[in-house]
């Protein structure tokens, strides 16, 4: 059986709770990269939740009658 993916918001208090062990000295140096690692595959998998979220997301444009019409969301650095 194949793991659950988790949500964005469980991502997010995981890496939360790495930085914080990380950065209180908690752990030793060995087990601090390898929460480090973890982290980084977190950030990664919010990255791609946010993304898919993204271009899910439509916007709404004024056209000249006044109406509105559906658009696809246009990242502003695009």
């Amino acid at each position: 059986m194949g793991k659950r993916k988790l949500t964005f918001e469980e991502a997010l208090k995981q890496l939360e709770t790495i930085a914080e062990q990380i950065e209180q000295g908690k752990i030793g140096l060995e087990e601090s990269i390898s929460k480090y690692e973890q982290g980084m595959a977190l950030v990664k998998q919010c990255r791609q939740i946010l993304s898919k979220a993204e271009h899910k997301i439509q916007q709404l444009q004024p056209r000249a009658d006044g109406t509105l019409e559906t658009t696809q969301f246009q990242r502003p650095d695009e």
